[in-house]
């Protein structure tokens, strides 16, 4: 545990601030802020800004990364690509997602993500069975996280149906359904077992609406108590909307909102169809949109509506989703790039107060990140976890770079990973690059490839 900080620059609640010094409580958490002090001891470093929280994750499939590239017989889309992610369920053991989830965590860690909301929908074994606990796959992943150092926010998926209106769900969908009273048990073995770890929390998910029905989630929201965070799919693909179109003659958006009480606790991943009215609907509401751009585009998904999202203060943060990507940064850029495609305009996503766009695309992603996890994460505030990133202001691409400047710089000019340290509730998990368990961590997933391979 690191004690105190001292940064020469560093990127605070209230903006940029020279010469910080931060001292971290047993706990983890910061303690007091003091900027403008002179360096007497403790760490010493350059420059300093908040580590970022990666809201919607799917441990399993970083194994399968670039396995859905091959042009099939007919034409590919987000549909083709789940068989072919399912086919890969179908061998994936509890030990097997432990070292998945422990290299995948340790990437997001290397890349500056301080948190991880893992979107765990792999819940029986190979034939559908509950396992002697039923919370096992979700609890592979939440050690994962703890060997590693990242903080968690567990978000087991509630999964009932194949389609909307109840349909029956596909023989590779067994792994995942449970009905409200198996569900209910996972959450709760998983909110013992964190109750006492300040790295971590417990929410739900919903996986979509083609999912589960009004009855089933609205049992689960009633029958639990205060889940950190409700995260839910939805309107992700075309089809999805007219699918629910022809089942109720709603929009997605406009169902959920019809139906339940969203607000600020809940986190809709995606949202790439919807419409203005939805738009709004969303911002008004203080829920967070979910956004995985680099998933997105690698699915054919289509483009978010952020120039109108944002115009209207909606709240939103990033994940990697399918881990196509591990790195903010990429994510950053593509909803900024994505924009530009479309309007032929550069620097689409500023506000009034910071016409930086890189910069106004990190304190997005910061607050919407820290609202979705349910955690005090996401910003230098006393109380708030000790969550830092220490960038290489030394490399080329950021030399001479200094606080709104450096930030763009850090987004905006190239692909190396530039993070140099990170701090997660005040300890040092990754030092000059690199993680003390990473050659280990790193053996045991090429071993984990090679038996799922076989």
């Amino acid at each position: 545990m690191t004690g105190k900080i001292w940064a020469n620059s560093a990127l605070l609640a209230g903006g940029w601030a020279d010469s910080v010094e931060i001292r971290i409580d047993a706990a983890g958490n910061i303690a007091t802020i003091s900027p403008g002090l002179p360096y007497t001891d403790g760490e010493r470093v350059e420059v300093l800004i908040p580590a970022i929280p990666n809201v919607h994750s799917h441990a399993h499939q970083r194994a399968m990364a670039g396995l859905g590239e091959r042009a099939g017989d007919t034409r590919d889309s987000f549909w083709t690509w789940r068989k072919v992610m399912y086919h890969y369920l179908e061998r994936i053991q509890p030990d097997n997602l432990f070292h998945i989830a422990a290299q995948l965590y340790l990437e997001m860690l290397k890349a500056g993500y301080s948190c991880v909301g893992e979107f765990q929908y792999l819940h029986h074994d190979l034939n559908g069975q509950v396992y002697d606990n039923p919370a096992e796959m979700s609890l592979q992943c939440l050690q994962a996280a703890t060997q590693v150092g990242i903080g968690f926010t567990a978000l087991p998926v509630l999964y009932r149906y194949g389609g909307f209106d109840n349909v029956a769900a596909l023989d590779g969908q067994k792994r995942f359904l449970n009905d409200a009273d198996g569900f209910i048990e996972i959450v709760k073995n998983l909110q013992s077992t964190t109750a006492s770890d300040a790295n971590c929390s417990v929410g739900i998910a919903p996986h979509s609406l083609r999912a589960i029905n009004r009855e089933l989630l609205a049992e689960v929201i009633t029958s639990l108590e205060n889940p950190a965070a409700i995260h839910i799919h939805v309107a992700e693909q075309a089809r999805e909307v007219d699918d629910c179109l022809d089942w109720c003659g709603k929009r997605p958006v406009e169902w959920l909102f019809e139906n339940f009480a969203v607000d600020r606790k809940w986190c809709l991943i995606h949202a790439t169809h919807i419409n203005d009215e939805e738009t709004a609907a969303m911002a008004n509401s203080g829920c967070v949109a979910g956004l995985c751009p680099t998933t997105e585009a690698n699915l054919g998904d289509g483009f978010f509506k952020a120039r109108e999202y944002f115009a209207q203060r909606g709240c939103w943060a990033i994940g990697s989703d399918s881990h196509i990507s591990i790195d903010p940064v990429e994510e950053l850029r593509w909803l900024e790039y994505g924009m530009r495609l479309q309007t032929h305009v550069r620097n689409v996503l500023v506000s009034e107060s910071c016409a930086n766009t890189g910069r106004n695309l990190l304190d997005g992603a910061l607050a919407g990140g820290a609202r979705a996890c349910g955690r005090h994460i996401g910003s230098i505030v006393e109380g708030f976890r000790a969550d830092f990133v220490i960038l290489d202001d030394e490399h080329p691409r950021l030399y001479g770079r200094s606080r709104d400047d450096l930030i763009d710089s850090w987004i905006f000019s190239g692909n190396s990973n530039l993070v140099r340290d990170v701090y997660i509730g005040g300890n040092k998990v990754i030092d000059n690059g690199r993680h003390v368990d990473e050659d280990t961590i790193a053996r045991n997933y090429r071993n984990t490839l090679d038996q799922l391979a076989n």
